[in-house]
């Protein structure tokens, strides 16, 4: 099963099911529509060693004892909160997995915009000093 970036195992996913909470009629207090799935993501043998170094660093808080928890309660039925666990899921592992952020290069700012900057600073504050009572 295709869930992200990863090609996971049924049997690796762990479902749990229970009532959802707000409004929702005289079906609310019976029926068990809220869907919440778990992924143990320290012991998994689709990810790499690298890979899960990588995100468990990233989803450091979101994880107990290894294990990322998604719930999906917004919809009214049972299948379609499932469907929205395991994309959610999926969104969570794929900005986990994402290769790092390339490093920032150094720039200074050109000669020209700071020449621009500083003669608007000058003729803003020329400005102001026209406004100002005279001196006498």
């Amino acid at each position: 099963m295709r869930v992200g970036p990863l090609d996971l195992d049924p049997g690796e996913l762990t479902w749990r099911f229970s009532r959802a909470s707000g409004p929702g009629g005289q079906g609310v207090n019976t029926t068990d529509s809220r869907a919440s799935v778990s992924f143990d993501m320290a012991h998994s043998p689709a990810l790499s060693e690298a890979a899960r170094t990588r995100a468990t660093a990233r989803l450091g808080d979101r994880l107990v004892d290894g294990v990322l928890t998604v719930t999906a309660s917004e919809h009214r039925s049972q299948l379609a909160n499932r469907r929205a666990a395991l994309a959610r899921l999926g969104m969570v592992l794929e900005q986990a997995l994402a290769p790092p952020p390339k490093a920032r290069r150094r720039t200074r700012p050109s000669r020209g915009s700071v020449e621009r900057r500083l003669s608007s600073k000058k003729r803003q504050s020329d400005v102001k000093r026209m406004r100002r009572r005279p001196d006498y």
